[in-house]
């Protein structure tokens, strides 16, 4: 299976959001593993879908207060005597809590018993499991903070591959493969981890590190994912400097999807590529979907309850998508996406109308650092949706806005 088999998987999985992440789990061993068979592909998914269900601590705190999050759903904080408390919901079950968790500035003060870890914040020291994490920490001022990442050989950012090679942050292998030697030798505060399905946390407990369920990644809203930013803003102190970069990206947001809200021809999309002989399609409650919306297109598969990804085969594709006007994807090769190779590796895709049109909007995650940067960037992913749904749209501070992530297939 090649890396680029794997990455467009990946992605088709990451924005439909996972309804079942021991997939995400499976997908980011594969990545790692590109000399696996097709045999124990099917053999591993077939035993993630008879996962059972997850296993969290308690049923979510009934805490005093306003919650300070707007839209993210899979975290609830309130402020405290000592500082903040949160409350990590369980993204498959919300009625049941990953953990409680107190990030302590007062040290003076009495911290609620029954939280599962204690933060003193600033945080000394963290290991980041995903670069939706550390890519936070960049942008905060903050990397210092990050001590080790997963994957580091996936990252395209100049500045982590710098930190890298320099051993100033040190890759930690794989989740499939962690190197939890080198996690205890780090002595990190914390260790952000992506939550599982399944409960399972791979043997982390024994890095001694105080275990935090990092979960923007299953969020259904552009906002809810990004505002995730303002949990790693308390972490390392810098609240208002997270809480004003993400009010700015709230007020972008918002007022480009105004733009797009009473549009009278809103035209048709739909997303991906096959994989094996199967799309995997995200559901009308999913993340891409909710940006397809908010920019004025009419998505295909709108109608789909599901907030994950959904598998069907080309032709069911086919029958449905034909005659949509658009066609979003994700390319993880090197070497740009053109109509000639999208042909090669499929038949069924020419027959597409947004194909014959050359209406193909492609991502290149190479070389825009898509995975590292875009979930807090949600009004830049929306601005460039707009700029193909509805250029005329983008007017006064959006004046000849050219699109960060994605481009029309040449």
């Amino acid at each position: 299976m090649s890396h680029a088999e794997c990455t467009e998987l990946w992605e088709a999985q990451s924005d439909a959001n996972v309804a079942d992440s021991k997939i995400l789990h499976i997908l980011r061993f594969l990545r790692a593993n590109l000399t696996r068979t097709l045999h124990v592909l099917c053999l591993i998914v077939f035993v993630a879908f008879s996962a059972c269900a997850p296993k969290s601590n308690h049923a979510p705190e009934k805490a005093t207060g306003d919650n300070l999050m707007r839209y993210a759903r899979n975290i609830v904080l309130y402020e405290k005597d000592y500082g903040y408390r949160a409350e990590v919901i369980c993204p498959w079950d919300t009625t049941l809590s990953l953990g409680s968790f107190a990030f302590v500035k007062d040290t003076t003060k009495a911290v609620d018993q029954d939280v599962k870890g204690v933060l003193n914040v600033p945080v000394n020291s963290v290991i980041s499991f995903s670069a939706t994490q550390w890519s936070v920490f960049m942008r905060l001022g903050e990397i210092d903070r990050v001590k080790g990442i997963l994957e580091g050989r996936f990252v395209t950012d100049t500045t982590m591959r710098s930190l890298l090679a320099q051993r100033k942050v040190y890759d930690i292998g794989t989740e499939a493969a962690a190197d939890i030697e080198r996690m205890i030798q780090l002595k990190p505060d914390a260790l952000l981890y992506s939550p599982y399905f399944d409960g399972n946390q791979g043997g982390l407990n024994v890095t001694g590190a105080v275990l935090f369920p990092f979960a923007d990644y299953m969020e259904n809203t552009p906002l809810g994912r990004a505002e995730w930013i303002r949990v790693i803003g308390m972490m390392t102190g810098c609240e208002d400097k997270a809480n004003a970069w993400f009010d700015d990206i709230e007020r972008r947001y918002k007022a480009l999807s105004g733009l797009c809200a009473n549009v009278v021809h809103r035209p048709t999309v739909f997303s991906d590529l096959a994989f094996n002989g199967q799309w995997y399609v995200a559901g009308g409650r999913s993340y891409i979907a909710k940006l397809f919306a908010d920019a004025g297109a009419d998505y295909i598969w709108k109608d789909n309850p599901s907030t994950a990804s959904v598998p069907m085969d080309a032709e069911t594709i086919l029958a449905k998508a034909q005659n949509a006007d658009f066609w979003r994807v994700i390319n993880s090769n090197p070497f740009p996406m053109t109509y000639e190779s999208l042909a090669k590796e499929s038949p069924a895709y020419p027959l597409f109308d947004a194909f014959k049109n050359h209406q193909i909007i492609v991502c290149d995650i190479l070389s825009t650092g898509y995975f590292e940067q875009s979930q807090c960037e949600p009004d830049l992913l929306l601005a460039d949706f707009i700029y193909f749904f509805h250029p005329e749209l983008l007017t006064g501070e959006w004046e000849g806005y050219s699109p960060k992530y994605y481009h029309l297939v040449k």
